[in-house]
This record gives structure tokens, sequence and C-alpha cells, in this order.
């Protein structure tokens, strides 16, 4: 495979559908999100950062915050087809800087099997995570 030319943006891209395929290929759309549901997630983030291989949107992630104190990072995705590049580390790296450069402190959740992922950016386990199931 060649090694592929990746172009790092905070500019979204034009079309959201590329992100709704990204979720669907990862197995994430149990809620059924809208291209204009993901438009809006990204939108109204503090910080979202986008990896594109020429026109094509190929990861994300983003961070929600109150840009003061805490900044939860999600949304960070990789298409199956350009894992394992360092895609993923490049987008957590800016997401962390970016973080940094405001003193915002990034935290996340993620299942057990990443945990050690993002332990080697940094991040230490610290809490119970908990949800609320609501009907969508």
């Amino acid at each position: 495979m060649d090694k592929k030319s990746i172009h790092y943006t905070i500019e979204p891209p034009d079309n959201f559908e590329q992100l709704l395929n990204i979720y669907e290929s990862l197995g994430w759309n149990s809620l059924n999100l809208t291209v204009k549901d993901l438009e809006q997630m990204c939108i109204q983030s503090w910080y979202a950062i986008y990896a594109f291989d020429k026109q094509q949107l190929v990861g994300m992630g983003r961070v929600i915050s109150d840009g003061v104190i805490t900044g939860i990072v999600c949304g960070v995705c990789v298409l199956p087809s350009y894992q394992s590049e360092g895609i993923g580390k490049e987008i957590v790296k800016r997401i962390i800087q970016h973080c940094e450069q405001n003193r915002v402190i990034p935290q996340l959740m993620c299942v057990e099997g990443l945990e050690t992922y993002y332990e080697t950016f940094g991040f230490k386990k610290f809490s119970i995570g908990m949800t609320k199931n609501i009907n969508r």
C-alpha cells in the first residue's frame, strides 16, 4: 500500500456523509444518527480536528468543553482501511495540544480494550463512568 498523504485541519468537511460512512463502517451508529446530527455534533463541539486523504475524510476527533476547566475527548475515529497508520495518534496528539494551550484538562471515556492505547498519551484511569439510558 502506498504511503498516504494525510492532511489535518479544523475545517469541517463539505459533506458530513463521509463521517456517517466512517461511523457506520465502525459499527458506531446504533442511535441511527443522520448526516445533519453528525454535522451539528461537530459544529457545536469546542474543538474538532479532521483528517483527510485528498478530499476523503478518513478520521476525526472532537472535544466538548466549557473551554475553562475540562474537555471531554470523544468521537476519535479512523476509517478501517486507514487504521494502524498513526492517524488516530496524530488526532489525539493535536487534541491534547489544543487542550493544553487553552489550559483545559482533557478527559475521556473509552472501552476497556482501549485503556492501554490512551495510557500511551498519559491518560490515567481516575473514576467510574456512569451513564443513564434515555429513549431516543
